[in-house]
């Protein structure tokens, strides 16, 4: 019998840091540096050689591909292999990773968005081919859910401050308030590659903090921007935004909307991005 993850509901772990409590003065001075130099290491390491994939999509880009609502990406050249969100069925998901020539066992990492089902639908069918990953949630997620994906033998790592996935990728950390949602960071030598799932806290908020974390600009963002109900003027303020926030390539996807995809076509040009399910991002499209 297939093994069910309950998706809904919302808890993490916070990364801790050490208070000082009780300790002497000068004392607490140098573990505040020890912490503020590991801090500055930790958010500063690099991949120059990113290639994104987008397994699953609401929006078509190569024929023989199944489209669904909701979204995945599968990210090699890192450290390990990362799949961002996991799509809203698992059929969908594993039919098109094995068009695209996709083996569930490759991946290293899982990093979930937020709890939405049309993120995390398709989880449980990776696990089930692969179950030797490390799976980074925010701690918000319902206890039941992590003990669904324990239950079949992987990791779950719950996520409430920025942290350090591996080499030069990073998680914004929990974002929002009644949906909280992690964004996943990849810091290259040209700038941030900054992927998102549906920016329920909004999406120039989530750009605001990976340039803060980073301390770098933004080379491309690229994800579900939620404005498929938003009115023209407010998606217009979002695009001027991008560009005072130096963002150079887009490709909004997913919730985004078609009305919001064309405004961004328009502003920028070449350095749009088209994306649907099938589509293969290197850095050479970043130029």
């Amino acid at each position: 019998m297939k093994k069910k993850l309950i998706l809904f509901g919302l808890s993490v772990t916070a990364i801790g840091i050490l208070s000082g409590v009780n300790m002497p003065r000068k004392e607490m001075k140098n573990n505040n540096e020890k912490i503020m130099k590991s801090e500055q290491k930790i958010f500063t390491t690099t991949t120059n050689h990113p290639t994104l994939t987008v397994i699953y999509d609401n929006n078509p880009y190569k024929k023989g591909l199944t489209t669904g609502w909701g979204f995945s990406c599968l990210i090699r050249g890192t450290e390990k292999n990362i799949l961002f969100d996991t799509g809203g069925d698992g059929e969908v998901l594993l039919a098109n990773m094995k068009i695209l020539g996709i083996d569930p066992k490759e991946i290293g990492l899982i990093v979930l968005s937020h709890i939405h089902n049309d993120h995390v639908g398709g989880l449980h069918s990776i696990l089930e081919k692969n179950h030797e990953v490390v799976v980074y949630l925010p701690e918000s997620f319902p206890q039941s859910f992590k003990e669904g994906i324990r239950s079949y033998g992987a990791t779950v790592v719950e996520v409430q401050e920025p942290v350090r996935i591996c080499k030069g990728v990073y998680s914004t950390g929990e974002l929002g308030t009644w949906i909280k949602e992690q964004s996943l960071i990849i810091n290259t030598e040209k700038g941030l590659i900054l992927i998102t799932g549906c920016s329920h806290p909004g999406i120039v908020n989530i750009v605001n903090k990976a340039k803060a974390l980073m301390k770098n600009d933004v080379l491309f963002v690229m994800g579900g921007f939620h404005l498929f109900a938003t009115g023209n003027n407010e998606i217009e303020k979002i695009i001027l935004s991008f560009r005072r926030l130096g963002v150079r390539f887009v490709a909004p996807c997913h919730c985004s909307g078609d009305h919001a995809r064309t405004l961004f076509k328009k502003e920028y040009k070449s350095k749009y991005v088209n994306v649907g399910v099938g589509r293969v991002i290197t850095m050479d499209d970043l130029k």
